[in-house]
């Protein structure tokens, strides 16, 4: 082999792989000796496989938060001082950053910040729904749904007295859509998840939201799990609200997002009375203050917002057209991987093209219940989360109580793959063939 072939050779190489995770790994303190807070003596080096519960935060977003409590502490909107105008400007530029990265049509305005994506829902439901479901109108949605689209629609269901109706699944997770245009009869609100936090099924939503506004419905997507690993375009999707959270996408706990349309906003009623939605006040009445303010109550989560712009910052850096092609790799290598070393002894639910998925494996194995698993994996130092994950109707759809759920993210590798095939080898080898 010449010189030139090996080089060629060596450059495809690492072309076949879309980020270097040794690098991104640099950046999060907990991995900086693989054993994160906890000494090795005692535990094994953590494999962190939970990102679709919480993601790792790299120390950028750590270092913006911090400089702003260390330089910028004020709040915002208020004061007319120096700093107070800075913590301003840094809240609203987290705004128009959030807005910009899900191509909103007018991020400064359509964006608005809440808790978590589940508030973001409720402030949908106690708001549009409050205000435009009568009895006799129908919400749709699906079962592969978490709880935060399903319990509020109960909940303002069981006060107004309108319909639920839900889409059903295949075998092989993938939604029953042949039955679509009945099933959209009298609907006024279609709530669909972009991607199943179970089942890892990415649900390609612009057809069904072109259907939708033909028969007079609105679209909510609950992107809680879509938008931390998939370029996300809100006007590609064709949706009309779009709730994720921040502490699944690299930001802090404590902040997420509601983007609506603009008309939607400037129809919907305040969700929270208080200080800052106002533009008037008086002993009779009040008057709402502009979009997306009158949605934001109180003083607002200032620091836990330049948070998350700092995350988009960070995975606007790497692109996310390279964060999708590194999860599509992971998520067909652990499947191939898996389902070679322990064939029929494991279960992956959830579509069997991994294209049609997101970093998401939920598995069964040995019928080993999954809080039993997972409490054994925790021994080899692999995290992962075991339980109903918030989706009981699907937990029943599925046959089962619960499932182990394995998830990556940009600073998992095969390598990490791996240590969970051996614990998972090591669990079969404890319970046995006992349990069946």
């Amino acid at each position: 082999m010449t010189s030139k072939t090996k080089l060629d050779s060596i450059d495809s190489t690492l072309q076949k792989e879309p980020l270097d995770v040794s690098e991104i790994r640099k950046d999060f303190p907990l991995f900086e000796s693989r054993e994160g807070a906890i000494s090795e003596s005692t535990h094994p080096p953590i494999t962190y496989l939970d990102s679709a519960a919480s993601s790792q935060q790299p120390r950028q977003v750590l270092s913006a938060m911090e400089s702003y409590y260390e330089t910028t502490h004020a709040n915002v909107h208020r004061g007319v001082y120096a700093m107070a105008e800075e913590s301003t400007r840094r809240f609203e530029e987290a705004r128009s950053k959030v807005g910009r990265f899900i191509n909103a049509p007018l991020p400064e305005v359509e964006t608005v910040f809440t808790k978590n994506a589940t508030e973001s829902i409720n402030l949908v439901a106690q708001t549009w729904g409050r205000r435009n479901l009568k009895p006799g109108d129908v919400v749709l949605l699906t079962i592969m749904e978490h709880h935060a689209n399903m319990v509020p629609w109960l909940m303002l269901a069981a006060e107004i007295g309108f319909e639920l109706r839900y889409l059903e699944i295949t075998d092989d997770g993938e939604l029953v859509i042949d039955d679509l245009e009945k099933k959209l009869e009298g609907v006024r609100l279609v709530g669909i998840t972009l991607m199943s936090n179970v089942l890892g099924t990415i649900n390609d939503i612009s057809s069904i939201a072109s259907m939708a506004h033909r028969n007079g419905a609105v679209v909510l997507a609950d992107g809680a799990q879509y938008v931390p690993g998939m370029p996300t375009d809100v006007q590609a999707l064709n949706c009309d609200f779009l709730a994720f959270s921040g502490h699944k996408m690299l930001g802090p706990t404590g902040i997420g997002v509601l983007w609506a349309r603009k008309s939607l906003l400037e129809e919907m009623p305040p969700f929270l009375g208080g200080g800052e939605m106002i533009d008037d006040v008086r002993l009779d009445g009040f008057m709402p203050t502009a979009v997306p303010w009158k949605f934001e109550a109180g003083t607002p989560p200032i620091a836990e917002a330049i948070g998350l712009g700092a995350a988009i910052d960070y995975l606007e850096k790497i692109g996310m057209d390279k964060v999708r092609e590194h999860e599509l790799k992971l998520v067909s290598y652990a499947m191939n991987s898996l389902k070679e070393r322990f064939g029929d002894d494991l279960t992956i639910h959830g579509p069997a093209d991994p294209s049609r998925r997101g970093g998401v494996l939920s598995i069964a194995y040995k019928g080993i219940h999954p809080h039993d698993l997972a409490q054994v994996l925790d021994e080899y130092g692999v995290c992962i989360r075991a339980g109903h994950h918030c989706a009981k109707p699907l937990m029943r759809r599925l046959g089962v109580p619960a499932t182990a759920r394995a998830s990556v993210y940009i600073y998992n590798d095969h390598h990490d793959i791996d240590v969970l095939s051996e614990a998972l080898a090591k669990a079969g080898s404890l319970f046995g063939d006992a349990i069946t």
